[in-house]
């Protein structure tokens, strides 16, 4: 048995060894018109004996785009969670924008996958430089690519079903494992593969702890606010059925300190998006701004704060008078007009309501776009109706319930016996979320809950006894204005009554 097994592996190697001489020859001395259609024949040939199907998933697509292929994507984190178990030979990498460890299949290997008890068999290759050359950059001209094979039995399975599978796969895998992040506009050169583009934005890991649990605001207000997000965040359907792009604006106002950074965190940290912090100020012209919105993620919430100061988008949109000391200011100097400066930003109300909700905004989809402003009467109507801003959240100063929040936040306190009188207080000053949480940290090892309360209290008074005295000076500055304005006009009064005496008196000398 053993001499009848190791003849037919020696007969096998023996023909093996021949076709590959045979077709090398073939190659070799074979003219190239006669080749091709013995090749096509050939493989004709093949295939009517040969029971299996080969599909290739390429990195890049051949029409010239250059982003990798979503497909290539997806097929690559769903073999990467499903297969790289089941593969002896591996390769690792770190995921760009994180610190995950990521294994995948190598080159040349094949992993076997199961779908509705078909088997079908993936594996991963490539194409070397068709030219040696030097460059900075390895791999330029290499291309990366899956092969799936499977019976043609299959085929209508694999087609219409196992693909899509594979691909809403791989789609649910990167939202389970990517690192969230927070971006801010920039630009810079990099290179992917064998492409060079430019990025609009930077990144660094979204590690902020706000949660809606620790946010110092009305039970009532945030509940609403934690309910109105979850429902936009299930709602694709919907607002295709409606037709409207998918995406939702919020308008938080309020005083400094009122919490509206830990809001946008809180938000984030519910929905698992990624932070867009857009800086209108370092942002060129229009266009410019909408080549940021493609660039940016679904998923995402696109932050713009204190919009009132970032740019003069407020008040009168057209400003004649500036317009026109800039045309004197060219007149004397014609060189301004040959060099205008690059600095200011050009971008304009109509550009960015635009991007808010104009035919851009509909790129993406699942977006939440936030502005936030201290002085809510200083926005433009048109930047902050409903359909652009859907929901205004005012963010005002701390109450009783906010603080109860704070205290169980920083002392993890219920009640005390200082609670009554703190409450009474609130009611009577101003005093936002960020002082109160000052007041309630500890400032040294001897510090405790009714040192720290107590301390509270005191600042309470203090900023009491601030307001009045404010408050005392602007009467006073008010009354002495009035006062004088009150002199002012009778002096006017005076000066009237004794240019008509005057003119009377003139009149009658005349007269005489």
């Amino acid at each position: 048995m053993r001499m009848m097994g190791g003849e037919t592996w020696a007969n096998i190697g023996s023909a093996a060894a021949g076709v590959m001489f045979f077709w090398a020859m073939f190659k070799q001395y074979f003219p190239h018109e006669l080749r091709q259609p013995i090749e096509k024949y050939v493989r004709e040939l093949v295939s009517l004996f040969y029971p299996y199907i080969h599909v290739t998933f390429h990195e890049y697509s051949s029409d010239g785009r250059f982003e990798r292929s979503k497909l290539y994507i997806a097929i690559e984190r769903y073999l990467a969670e499903n297969s790289s178990n089941r593969a002896k030979r591996l390769k690792a990498d770190v995921t760009y924008g994180s610190d995950a460890l990521v294994f995948s299949m190598d080159d040349h290997e094949e992993v076997i996958d199961e779908f509705q008890n078909v088997k079908l068999w993936w594996s991963s290759s490539h194409t070397p430089p068709q030219r040696q050359t030097i460059t900075v950059f390895p791999g330029e001209d290499e291309k990366r690519y899956y092969k799936l094979k499977f019976h043609k039995k299959n085929r209508e399975l694999v087609t219409t079903t196992y693909l899509k599978h594979v691909l809403d796969e791989g789609k649910a895998i990167a939202v389970r494992t990517r690192q969230r992040k927070l971006y801010t506009n920039c630009k810079s050169e990099e290179r992917s593969g064998r492409f060079r583009y430019q990025r609009m934005w930077s990144h660094v890991k979204f590690e902020h702890p706000s949660n809606f649990n620790t946010l110092a605001m009305d039970p009532i207000k945030k509940k609403e606010i934690i309910n109105d997000l979850i429902k936009f965040s299930q709602s694709k359907d919907y607002y295709t059925q409606i037709g409207k792009a998918w995406k939702r604006g919020y308008l938080l106002y309020g005083p400094p300190g009122t919490g509206k950074s830990s809001m946008i965190a809180a938000m984030a940290n519910l929905l698992e998006y990624d932070v867009y912090d857009l800086e209108l100020t370092a942002v060129k012209d229009n266009t410019e701004l909408r080549k940021l919105l493609i660039d940016m993620s679904s998923k995402s919430i696109v932050v713009i704060e204190d919009i009132d100061c970032s740019l003069d988008l407020t008040g009168q949109r057209k400003k004649k008078e500036e317009d026109k000391e800039k045309e004197k200011a060219k007149e004397k100097d014609p060189a301004k007009i040959m060099k205008p400066d690059d600095k200011d930003s050009k971008v304009t109300l109509s550009g960015l309501l635009n991007f808010i909700d104009g035919l851009w905004s509909a790129s993406g989809g699942e977006r939440i776009i936030i502005f936030t402003t201290n002085y809510v009467e200083k926005l433009d109507p048109a930047l902050v109706r409903r359909g652009r801003m859907d929901k205004h959240v005012e963010l005002s100063y701390c109450g009783f319930e906010a603080f109860k929040i704070l205290a169980k936040n920083y002392m993890d306190l219920d009640s005390h016996s200082l609670f009554p009188t703190i409450e009474e207080k609130l009611k009577q000053v101003d005093m936002t979320p960020a002082d109160v949480a000052e007041n309630l940290m500890p400032k040294s090892e001897e510090d405790d809950a009714y040192s720290c309360l107590e301390g509270l209290v005191i600042a309470l008074d203090k900023a009491k006894e601030d307001a009045i005295k404010l408050k005392a000076e602007k009467e006073a500055k008010q009354k002495k204005k009035e006062e004088e304005a009150e002199e002012v006009k009778k002096d006017g009064e005076n000066a009237i009554a004794i240019g008509e005496e005057e003119v009377k008196q003139n009149g009658l000398a005349s007269h005489d």
